[in-house]
């Protein structure tokens, strides 16, 4: 293995939408290596990328200069202490992606200091349009900063957080952030069928509708209150439609979501971070 090795710990749907942002993004795939205890995942990882792949944890990871850790936040210090000798041997870059766990508990499970890199991506990683946060301890090197976020930016955008107390907000807004779309979508398209839409119809202007309003966002510097204002004409059908929303209350309902997702990963961090350090 090359001092620029890649290992993947885990071989799940994310560790899948990295290594294939990677290699479209000119990653030699002989570079990135994958463990994971099911063989199926391993070949499927194999014929669709043709990066190496291996059962054993330490075999992946010991000449690797990052290893990424893509395993579950249940899982993420059994993983971590048993490769614990590597940190001291080779000395990599640590870039844990389980949701939940600070940076310093995973020094501990280290068993001393070390590079680490917690990031925050979501599921549209998988289509190579996620949203990542990353935070980086002291021990991090700017060129270990900048390599981290050249692995999350080949599927999508990347910010910096400078106090990782914040990670748990972003856990609730983008992290989650999916789901309250889907679900928005998926209040839209049943409204409309309700209204006598075929079923087919109101799923494809429910999708093409939010696929363009976030599309417009995105290339307008305005903010979005301003997008909507200036697409809710006065006394027209808009207008009725955001006056029912904000007579349901939509804004504290959000704020509500966002606060409750927020406080269950802080329950997180304690049940599976420094309460078993």
């Amino acid at each position: 293995m090359s001092e620029q090795t890649l290992a993947f710990i885990g071989g799940g749907n994310m560790a899948a939408s990295l290594i294939g942002g990677l290699v479209a993004d000119g990653r030699d795939a002989q570079a990135i290596w994958v463990a994971d205890p099911d063989r199926r995942k391993l070949d499927a990882l194999h014929e669709r990328f043709g990066v190496n792949t291996a059962p054993d944890n330490i075999q992946v990871a010991q000449d690797a200069a990052i290893i990424v850790l893509a395993v579950k936040p249940q899982q993420l210090r059994s993983v971590v202490t048993q490769l614990k000798n590597v940190a001291t041997l080779s000395q990599p870059l640590w870039l844990t992606i389980a949701a939940g766990i600070g940076t310093p508990d995973v020094e501990a499970w280290l068993g001393g200091p070390a590079p680490i890199v917690r990031a925050m991506p979501n599921t549209p990683a998988l289509v190579q349009a996620g949203a990542t946060a990353l935070f980086a301890n002291p021990h991090t090197s700017p060129n270990q900063r900048q390599t981290a976020e050249s692995v999350l930016r080949a599927v999508g955008l990347t910010l910096w957080l400078n106090d990782e107390n914040l990670m748990e907000v972003v856990t609730a807004l983008s992290g989650g952030g999916p789901a309250y779309f889907f679900l928005v979508m998926e209040a839209m398209e049943k409204a409309a069928i309700d209204l006598g839409l075929e079923s087919n119809t109101a799923r494809l202007l429910t999708l093409e509708t939010a696929f363009g309003a976030a599309k417009m966002a995105l290339k307008s510097e305005e903010g979005c209150a301003s997008l909507r204002q200036r697409v809710t004409s006065p006394g027209g059908t808009t207008e009725r439609a955001i006056a029912a929303l904000e007579e349901a209350n939509i804004r504290k309902a959000f704020a509500r979501a966002l606060q409750a997702a927020r406080d269950r990963a802080r329950e997180l961090a304690q049940e599976l971070g420094s309460k078993h350090a």
